[in-house]
């Protein structure tokens, strides 16, 4: 198996860094950056879970060429760089190689499948935080295995992905998946607003209201569109809002798992901001605020959040709870 991860970051380091430390053969495409840091450190990849494993030799190339004898393709790139990701892989890989997209957001496949018409494209989605903890360290710090769209050629790559600890879990209709997915990240502006870890900012019922509120905006959305999300949670998800709004001590007696946080965890999108780059809220949120247009409608908390994680790659400032949930109320 000829496996390559393209866009790889920190998603793209701990994912293929998980099935390399296991013995299946990764190549990793990715920012001169990231391939000065790895040929320096290696990596090392950590989890909630207590795993500590460790890749002292990886190939890590900076040329889309480095994938043209790929047979599956993981693409981990931002999904503002996923046209220019398509482009390039569209001159170099051989025709039927399998392609996922390991991203944020509802659209990226379909980017991908415009340009890669000779390839075979599936959709993926990573459920769990990764941390980039620097010098070639990325921590897994929540739960989750692999989610993916069913597809006979993913059949090769199940043994190694399961004895990697990412099981893919396979469905048939990825689309409720990619939604449940969403509305749970809606909490990444939020968390990176607040400039604290998740388990920090998840005690705060203020943040939680905040977060609640973008939730119910988003459900009201799908239900008028007629997509129900799956339930990846033990509660359904549109019971999740109400729960969020519960006082902090209910909240930690019914909702104690999702407490049950590794406390290193922070979003890509705290990332973003602390790195001074431009985050995904317009596959986030911004998804959002698309859907309502579709649907002739609003989605002002969601556009809210939009306005304010723009400001903040301008000029960041960290948000109280109370603070920034008056400004979505406003």
């Amino acid at each position: 198996m000829a496996i390559v991860v393209y866009g790889a970051g920190g998603i793209g380091c701990y994912v293929g860094g998980r099935l390399a430390a296991t013995g299946t053969p990764v190549t990793f495409v990715g920012r001169q950056r990231m391939a000065d840091e790895v040929a320096e450190h290696g990596l090392r990849l950590t989890d909630y879970l207590g795993a500590d494993l460790r890749v002292p030799d990886v190939r890590y190339e900076t040329s889309p060429d480095a994938a043209a004898e790929a047979d599956l393709v993981l693409v981990t790139v931002k999904s503002a760089a996923t046209e220019s990701a398509a482009g390039e892989l569209a001159e170099v890989l051989k025709p039927g190689a399998m392609v996922v997209s390991f991203q944020n957001g509802v659209r990226n496949a379909e980017l991908l499948r415009k340009r890669l018409t000779d390839q075979v494209v599936v959709t993926g989605m990573v459920p769990f935080n990764v941390l980039n903890r620097g010098g070639g360290v990325f921590h897994q710090g929540t739960e989750g295995a692999l989610d993916i769209q069913r597809h006979p050629g993913l059949a090769p790559y199940v043994d190694a992905f399961a004895k990697a600890g990412l099981p893919l879990t396979q469905h048939d209709d990825i689309l409720p998946v990619q939604w449940a997915k969403l509305l749970l990240n809606l909490n990444n502006p939020i968390n990176a607003l607040s400039d604290l870890p998740l388990r920090d900012e998840l005690s705060q019922r203020s943040y939680r209201r905040c977060l609640a509120a973008a939730q119910a905006e988003t459900l009201a959305l799908l239900d008028t569109g007629g997509i129900t999300p799956a339930k990846l949670l033990p509660v359904p998800m549109h019971r999740f809002p109400a729960i969020l709004r519960l006082p902090d001590f209910l909240f930690r007696r019914l909702a104690a798992k999702m407490l049950a946080i590794d406390p290193l965890a922070r979003t890509s999108m705290w990332e973003d901001l602390e790195a001074g780059r431009t985050t995904e809220i317009d596959y986030l949120n911004g998804e959002v605020v698309r859907l309502a247009e579709s649907l002739n409608r609003s989605a002002p908390v969601n556009a809210k959040l939009v306005a304010l994680i723009r400001a903040a790659e301008l000029d960041r400032h960290p948000w109280s709870g109370p603070d920034l949930l008056r400004e979505l109320q406003g």
